[in-house]
């Protein structure tokens, strides 16, 4: 695979993790570049998983930008992936699938930033468990361990999103209970 291949079979996925990282599509364009730039200069032809090389070097190249700028958080809310079309779904369905992806933002900014990484990667990304650990340097079992206490936090900040939603809920009960408006 040459230069130019390599670039058009990973620029889409090289440029969705570093606008996942730094929310900014200026600073995510430039760093998509110098992962290509780097990749070409370092590139050896024994490389056996391009697209985890690829996406490693811009992890990398985005963690170096984020801790110049000292930004050092992934910013997801607005870059979530659409499921479909925005014409293909009604304003209704539009609006729910905005209110899912900013819940979804919530969710992920009170995660651990290691955490956040093997969790981006492996749903976002769709990435396979070997994938993420070659993507990140680390272990299988360290992915695993890292992958399941992130999905026991987030069931837990969920959990407790619900409880104050339900409190909530009860508070303008009880308000309206008081004040005498009938509830239906």
């Amino acid at each position: 695979m040459d230069n130019r291949e390599l670039f058009e079979a990973y620029n889409k996925d090289v440029y969705k993790t570093c606008l996942y990282m730094v929310r900014d599509p200026a600073d995510a364009e430039d760093l998509c570049h110098d992962t290509f730039i780097t990749a070409f200069r370092s590139r050896t032809d024994n490389i056996g998983q391009h697209r985890a090389w690829l996406i490693r070097i811009a992890v990398n190249r985005c963690l170096n930008h984020l801790r110049r700028k000292k930004l050092f958080r992934f910013k997801i809310e607005s870059n979530l992936p659409r499921f479909a079309p925005a014409n293909d779904l009604s304003a209704e369905q539009r609006a729910e699938e905005r209110a899912s992806r900013s819940e979804w933002a919530e969710v992920m900014k009170e995660l651990p930033v290691k955490v956040r990484a093997v969790i981006v990667l492996r749903f976002v990304h769709d990435m396979t468990l070997s994938e993420v650990a070659d993507t990140l340097s680390i272990p299988v079992g360290t992915v695993k361990s890292r992958l399941h206490k992130g999905l026991r936090q987030v069931k837990g900040i969920l959990e407790k999103q619900e409880r104050a939603i339900a409190r909530e809920e009860d508070t303008r009960e009880g308000c309206r209970a008081v004040s005498g408006t009938q509830i239906k």
